[in-house]
């Protein structure tokens, strides 16, 4: 086992980059071809099953084997520590028990890891976090909001959390971002401020409370209005009215988790104002 942060196992720091399951699919393919492909396959099966906290059952034929191989590996990858520690667990016990043949060694492993960008790096019997992505928490269940919002926030940051694990950082942003425009939309509620509030838009609501806010709240929804202002511009960040393609500017994957995790405290302030506010 490898040894990493212990609340990693049950609360996952982050998915596994596509790139890097293909990667070790493909390296499981080559060490397969050494000797009886289907018992090979079995074996790494069992491992990503315990990753997953589940039981591996041998496939009816070596088809269903590779096909089984891809589900676990999928399941798996949600949790990043826990998909490389089986990948690399299975490869040491295999090369262990089968001495004939030749696993892939760290420095290959730790190749795919690079080339995904996956923020990981085995050191062995250390797994090193070089970039982790722990999202800001945003309360699924708001008590001031209608009980409706609560889906919409729970899809809305799965589906953001996704697309940061493909490596789709404008996706990411947009989900967070349509999260905050509809979230705002709360304080047009008469509970809040006898009803004053009457833009139908962001910017216009924000800046219906900033104008009744005082220091603090001041301050951060004139924050929210400028980063919002910014990622909607097609010469700012091009995530809500698309891009100036003569500005060429590309939105990274870095940049983008940045921009996720100061959206989700944005939205963890807006849920909390809306309970003050109401209260």
């Amino acid at each position: 086992m490898l040894e990493f942060e212990g609340d990693w196992r049950y609360d996952s720091p982050g998915a596994v980059e596509r790139e890097v399951v293909w990667g070790c699919r493909e390296l499981i393919d080559k060490i397969s071809g050494q000797g009886r492909r289907q018992a090979t396959l079995e074996h790494f099966k069992s491992y990503f099953a315990r990753a997953v906290g589940t039981t591996s059952y041998v496939s009816s034929d070596e088809g269903w084997a590779s096909t089984d191989l891809d589900s676990l590996m999928e399941a798996a990858s949600v949790n990043a520590p826990m998909f490389i520690e089986a990948f690399y667990d299975a490869c040491e016990e295999l090369g262990n028990s089968s001495p004939g043949m030749k696993m892939p060694g760290v420095g290959r492993i730790n190749r795919v890891l690079t080339d995904a960008g996956s923020g990981f790096q085995i050191d062995p019997p250390r797994l090193v976090a070089t970039r982790v992505h722990v999202p800001i928490k945003v309360p699924e269940e708001a008590p001031s909001l209608e009980a409706q919002a609560e889906k919409l926030i729970h899809d809305a940051l799965n589906a953001s959390e996704t697309a940061l694990s493909r490596g789709d950082g404008r996706q990411a942003v947009q989900e967070v971002l349509w999260l905050l425009e509809t979230v705002s939309t709360a304080f047009r509620s008469e509970k809040i401020l006898d009803g004053s509030i009457h833009g139908r838009y962001f910017n216009k609501i924000i800046g219906e409370l900033r104008r009744r806010g005082e220091g603090h709240q001041r301050q951060i929804l004139q924050w929210m209005m400028s980063l919002h202002g910014y990622l909607s511009s097609p010469t700012g960040g091009g995530v809500r009215h698309g891009v100036d393609l003569n500005d060429k500017r590309e939105l990274g994957i870095d940049e983008a988790r940045l921009y996720c995790n100061l959206i989700r405290s944005y939205l963890t302030f807006l849920i909390a104002e809306h309970e003050r506010l109401q209260r």
